[in-house]
């Protein structure tokens, strides 16, 4: 899927396939990571935390529902209504049913220490890249990854800081909740911790290696844009 673009060291991506991918690799990341019993990402730690209160609903509705909540308070934020932002939401969608199908069948995977050590590097991994396609593809992503990248814009605030902010943030709901409702402390462990406090600077450092070899834009808008310039030059003729 990937050409040459006029740069010898880039190639072209389309922001619909990184969307996609996005969303793909990170919903079977967040599963994989609470399934190497280090704990869920702080990200979806929140849903996680509802979905062990309520029951009745699960961690993908849950997510989705977090999700509407985050893009509200964007909106509210911006003082104005932003059409993109539900476009945001029904990605997010899609990515809570994911996380319901990647629940289904995670449970054939073996759960010795080794691997389960390893589920949770290659989930922190999974998670950084996925992130940092989002936050290239130029296309609605899920709001729990829309949310730290604006809120740094609307604050004028770095990004790394803002989501490792807001991943602190999560997690403290989350144990407040577990803790106080059920009486101990769920979802989080040792390596929830290490990805709220290190996943912002990972994120930024697997985007950087991206635009070293890649430049991500959608299809649609290049698409467009030829169109506009072929356009352009019958008119000239």
């Amino acid at each position: 899927m990937n050409t040459q673009s006029g740069n010898a060291h880039l190639h072209n991506m389309w922001g619909e396939i990184a969307l996609i991918t996005a969303v793909t690799i990170n919903s079977f990341g967040v599963v994989l990571m609470l399934y190497s019993a280090a704990g869920i990402s702080a990200i979806s730690s929140v849903p996680y935390a509802f979905s062990l209160v309520l029951p009745r609903l699960t961690l993908g509705t849950w997510t989705y529902i977090f999700q509407g909540v985050l893009i509200l308070t964007l909106m509210i934020m911006r003082r104005k209504f932003v059409p993109q932002y539900l476009c945001s939401f029904i990605v997010g969608f899609v990515f809570g049913k994911m996380l319901d199908i990647h629940e289904m069948w995670i449970g054939a995977l073996p759960t010795a220490l080794p691997w389960r050590i390893l589920y949770f590097v290659i989930s922190y991994i999974l998670i950084c890249i996925g992130i940092a396609l989002s936050n290239r593809c130029g296309l609605p992503i899920i709001p729990t990854d829309l949310f730290p990248r604006e809120l740094s814009e609307i604050i004028s605030a770095k990004y790394s800081k803002v989501k490792i902010s807001f991943d602190v943030i999560c997690l403290a709901t989350t144990a407040a909740m577990t803790g106080f409702i059920l009486g101990h402390i769920y979802g989080l462990g040792i390596g929830t911790v290490l990805a709220a406090f290190t996943m912002g600077k990972g994120i930024a450092i697997v985007g950087n290696a991206m635009d070293k070899h890649v430049t991500i834009a959608p299809y649609i808008t290049a698409h467009i844009k030829r169109h506009g310039a072929h356009k352009a030059q019958y008119a000239g003729h």
